[in-house]
């Protein structure tokens, strides 16, 4: 019903040839025929299960079948009641065998308590942390003897480390440290100091040696393995000329009083700290002197030090002390013997604690006030450097200190120091000082006053904090921005306007600034009517005629600006440009036309004057109108154009909207393009008395004078200034 399932395996000895027949507790192989007269053919092998039942009853044997069956297919209760009535330890230690290949270490347990195998059933309770089922079953196959098992387990799960303890334990050291050098290397310094402890047990003391050296335990196994044998170990010392054993052998030397044998093995040691410890032992402190100068060790130096202190050389012992970087002990020993000149340069470098100190004994002294000032700075009292620098006119360090002063200084102190320089005409320095104290209103009537230029960088030094009071904000923002439009600082003005919420101060800082760019890009953010009328007032004051985006933004921001009385005239002027300078005049009637719409749609306060103004351009846009159609007309009905012309020549004020040289022109231009010179000459004369100083060439083409002059028979006609 199972089929066909796996119980048992095991490779088949050379000399078998092949599997004869089973008969339990045997399995019977032929043997292969190596020697002629061979009698026996056949060879018995006992079966795994039944090793020890070789000679066990029929019930036994059945009862193993039973069980090994049962245990197979995983019918454990069955597995159980073939084996409940069994009394044999024998028969429990194979069964217990069995669960090593079918891993049922619940069953193993059973079987080991029938055993009375204690200690493996301990074993296999301590190893129920393993988190590998394999290294858990290898536990039971160690306590079972089945070495060879347990070391498959272990491989096949991957725990090197078991199976190095496994190695060590049956004294398999090579595999041990084969194991440990390529799978357990963090184990690896443990199993060569085991095998270092297992040879010097065996008395191999090279082998022993050898491995404590490789488990970095040498400096101290081996002078405990080596120290009855006292040459052996010196010999061993040298040899390995390690600085650490040379020295612990040095001090074994020095313990017994060998003291020039003990220097040479400090020396060898580059036990510097040693090696002068024993010179000063031995009262030759020119030879230590010689070594700490040359080699700067910093404990033999301090040791040196503490010894010349000893022996009353003073200024020697503070020497080294210094070397030794030990300046509170350089430092106390300067104030006790009055050694000022070397007390400030180790003071520097020690604690603040000692900085004070020292600066109290410079006080105390009454001397070197500027040596006294510069330690209590350095200490971090900045208000006592101060006060005795004000005191004693230690103008020098004063500056010194104020160079390094920050915000975190008093205000007052900082305030103090100020006022210091401004009476000594230092007011840059004085500014400094004023805004790291936050008087910010104060630094800036000074940088007025004294006409200091106000940098980017120095304004943002002005400029209050983000937390402080809106109203403290904008003024300060104000001033600062006033300060820089009365410095030229026009960018920087228009910034700080800004900061403090007032565009149109901003505006007119930057309209000083003639930036146009900046201009137009600033009104465009703003949104502000007032801004808007600003930059278009300026753009007309360059040359928008050249420029048709000024141009379109005159227009946009007057529109913008709701100031339509100003677009109204700055469409009047367009219409100027166009007849002054390309006597357009159908261009020049759209922009009338177009002015006399903004006029009409603007809300002036004088309505009478909006009134009179909107008649004058309606009057001025139906001469331009007349001029236009009687040009329009020339194509179609010469006659009627010239009569048209005439009547408008007789208008009163022509001029206001149509220049009368125009139309003077047109009419010459006309009658010299029909061969009517006679009439064109006329036209020029009238021309000439109605307009005495003006050129005629503006009106009329210079080529056409000409033909003009030599039609009429006239060398030099009557033409005045015109020609």
């Amino acid at each position: 019903d199972n089929g066909v399932l796996l119980h048992d395996s095991f490779p088949m000895e050379p000399g078998f040839y092949k599997l004869l027949g089973v008969s339990v507790p045997s399995f019977y192989f032929i043997l292969q025929a190596r020697t002629e007269g061979l009698k026996e053919r056949v060879s018995a092998v006992t079966m795994r299960n039944f090793v020890g039942l070789e000679k066990s009853n029929l019930e036994v044997r059945q009862a193993m079948l039973d069980f090994a069956y049962h245990l197979t297919i995983g019918n454990l209760d069955e597995a159980f009641k073939a084996i409940k009535l069994i009394k044999s330890e024998t028969v429990w230690e194979n069964m217990a065998k069995m669960c090593v290949k079918t891993r049922r270490l619940d069953v193993a347990a059973l079987c080991l308590g029938h055993m009375g195998h204690a200690r493996g059933a301990q074993a296999l309770r301590d190893s129920a942390h393993e988190p590998e089922l394999n290294a858990r079953v290898a536990m039971l196959a160690i306590q079972l003897g089945m070495l060879d098992e347990a070391e498959q387990l272990y491989t096949s799960c991957g725990r090197y480390d078991l199976l190095n303890k496994l190695y060590q334990a049956n004294n398999q050291w090579s595999k041990a440290i084969a194991v440990a050098e390529r799978h357990d290397r963090i184990h690896l310094r443990s199993t060569y100091y085991n095998f270092a402890r297992h040879c010097e047990l065996s008395g191999d003391i090279g082998a022993a040696i050898n491995g404590y050296e490789k488990s970095e335990t040498h400096r101290f196994e081996v002078p405990r393995m080596l120290f009855e044998n006292v040459q052996e170990l010196e010999a061993y010392v040298i040899k390995s000329k390690d600085k650490k054993l040379l020295g612990w052998w040095a001090q074994y030397l020095e313990s017994n009083g060998e003291m020039d044998s003990a220097l040479q093995f400090y020396q060898a040691a580059e036990d510097i700290m040693s090696f002068v410890r024993i010179w000063c032992y031995c009262g030759r402190f020119d030879e230590a002197i010689s070594i700490a100068s040359n080699t700067s060790d910093r404990a033999a130096c301090y040791h040196l030090a503490r010894q010349l202190e000893n022996q009353e050389r003073f200024t020697e012992s503070v020497q080294f002390y210094g070397k030794a970087l030990a300046y509170t002990n350089a430092t106390r020993i300067c104030r006790a013997n009055q050694l000022d000149s070397e007390l400030i340069s180790y003071a520097m470098y020690s604690t603040e604690d000692d900085m004070v100190l020292c600066a109290r004994y410079y006080e105390e002294t009454a001397t070197n006030w500027d040596k006294a000032i510069m330690l209590y700075h350095k200490s971090g009292q900045v208000g006592k450097a101060l006060e005795l620098a004000f005191e004693h006119q230690q103008f020098t360090a004063l500056q010194h200190i104020t160079s390094n002063l920050d915000s975190s200084v008093e205000p007052e102190t900082l305030h103090t120091c100020a006022q210091f320089f401004l009476e000594h005409q230092q007011y840059s320095k004085a500014v400094d000082l004023l805004l790291l104290a936050k008087k910010y209103l104060e630094a800036l009537d000074i940088c007025i006053d004294k006409h200091i230029s106000i940098t980017e960088d120095l304004a943002e030094q002005i400029s209050p904090d983000k937390d402080a009071e809106p109203e403290y904000k904008k003024v300060l923002f104000e001033r600062i921005g006033e300060c820089c439009m009365l410095q030229g600082a026009y960018h920087l003005a228009t910034k700080k306007f800004t900061q403090a919420g007032n565009r149109v101060k901003a505006m007119r800082a930057l309209l000083k600034s003639g930036d146009t760019e900046k201009i137009i890009f600033f009104a465009g953010v703003s949104r502000q009517k007032e801004i808007y009328v600003m930059a278009a007032n300026y753009l007309q004051r360059l040359d928008w005629r050249k420029d048709p985006e000024i141009m379109k933004n005159i227009i946009t921001f007057y529109t913008k600006g709701r100031a339509l009385e100003s677009l109204s005239g700055f469409y009047d002027a367009c219409a100027q440009v166009e007849i002054d300078e390309y006597q357009n005049y159908e261009k020049a009637l759209g922009a009338l036309s177009e002015a006399l719409k903004c006029l009409n749609k603007a809300k002036m306060q004088d309505v009478s004057t909006q009134e009179a103004k909107i008649n004058f351009l309606k009057r001025r846009i139906a001469l331009l109108k007349k001029f236009v159609q009687a040009r329009r007309s020339y194509e179609e009905d010469v006659d009627e154009a010239m009569k048209q012309c005439l009547v408008l020549l007789e208008e009163p004020d022509l001029e206001t909207g149509v220049r009368s040289g125009d139309i003077y022109g047109f009419m010459i231009e006309h009658y010299a393009s029909t061969a009517d010179f006679q009439k064109a000459y006329h036209l020029v004369q009238e021309l000439t008395q109605r307009l005495p100083n003006a050129s005629l060439a503006y009106y009329v083409n210079n080529t056409v004078l000409e033909q003009i002059k030599r039609s009429v028979g006239l060398e030099e006609p009557n033409l005045g200034p015109l020609i």
